[in-house]
């Protein structure tokens, strides 16, 4: 299910393929169509969520090609802000572009905690602390994810 997901994890047919997740899940355990996933069975089973999938394989490329593709605001700007370490974001006329995997990676990225931001140097040591972070919360939207942080 993951194979690709950093390009069609943001689309409208991700919501279809989220609903089969739940319902095998649900299968798994043998439970009823109301019982919820979110704070009982994705925890049980140790399983994220499409859209945390997604998160995750995002942030998983945008740390691998930090320094082939995305630019820190110090590159860009020789001010020292606080948001100096975060990626710059360029801004776009484009919804197209909007949609792309670099762009909503780099608003991910910038809206991480910054104890998990602050490990990116170690692919590996990021890489658990960011499923440890997404276990935690298993986010179903992007949209939930930026209004709790």
């Amino acid at each position: 299910m993951s194979y690709g997901i950093i390009f069609w994890g943001n689309s409208w047919h991700s919501s279809i393929i989220f609903r089969l997740q739940k319902k095998v899940i649900r299968i798994m355990e043998g439970c009823g169509n109301r019982v919820s996933c979110r704070s009982l069975l994705f925890k049980k089973f140790q399983i994220l969520p499409l859209k945390s999938q997604y998160m995750l394989s995002l942030l998983m490329f945008v740390v691998q090609n930090k320094t082939l593709f995305f630019l820190t605001n110090t590159e860009n700007y020789n001010l020292a802000t606080r948001q100096r370490s975060n990626l710059h974001l360029p801004q776009t006329n484009l919804t197209i572009y909007q949609k792309e995997a670099c762009y909503p990676g780099i608003r991910i990225f910038n809206s991480l905690p910054l104890e998990i931001k602050n490990v990116a140097a170690n692919q590996t040591k990021f890489k658990i602390a960011l499923k440890k972070f997404l276990y935690t919360y298993s986010f179903y939207t992007l949209k939930e994810y930026f209004s709790q942080l």
